[in-house]
């Protein structure tokens, strides 16, 4: 009897010798999986955008849907203040559009093609931001037909250049 329970003893040794190991094999593995991919996770992480409209627009509402049916998170503020917004973001009064946006330290001035948008935060120019001026039919967020190009500008401390024609 005393053999089998040393045995019993060995077998129970051998065998929490083989769980600490398979443990500590998963938390390894499992840890440097984590800091082999900080970059993929932040990449599947939605861009957390805050649009900032007049309480009223429906169009900026719309705008904001299509920026969160395009895999943004986006949080929508009313306010009165965006003349005063747009001045202190260097936004020229012949440059805006009826709401802005921003994320990852870029201002998206109205209805600003999602391409546009992606390729602006893929890029990272060292510019402000980029605007679609004023509310054109057919743009992301209004009605109608699309009747030209769009133009997007670039803002900076410049005068605007074109950054986008979509």
């Amino acid at each position: 009897m005393k053999i089998t329970g040393r045995t019993t003893q060995i077998s129970d040794a051998r065998h929490r010798a083989a769980m600490d190991r398979r443990a500590l094999l998963t938390l390894v593995l499992g840890g440097a999986a984590g800091l082999l991919s900080p970059s993929a996770r932040a990449a599947d992480a939605p861009v957390k955008v805050t649009l900032y409209k007049d309480p009223q627009c429906g169009c900026c509402e719309n705008y904001a849907n299509y920026l969160h049916n395009n895999g943004f998170a986006v949080t929508v503020i009313g306010t009165h203040d965006l003349p005063l917004m747009n001045e202190h973001l260097g936004v020229p009064a012949e440059l805006q559009g009826c709401h802005l946006a921003k994320m990852n330290g870029y201002v998206v001035e109205g209805h600003v093609p999602v391409d546009v948008v992606k390729r602006l935060l893929a890029e990272k120019p060292a510019i402000k931001g980029i605007t679609l001026p004023g509310m054109p039919a057919g743009a992301p967020g209004m009605f109608g037909t699309k009747t030209a190009p769009f133009k997007i500008y670039a803002l900076g401390d410049t005068p605007a250049k074109i950054y986008a024609t979509e």
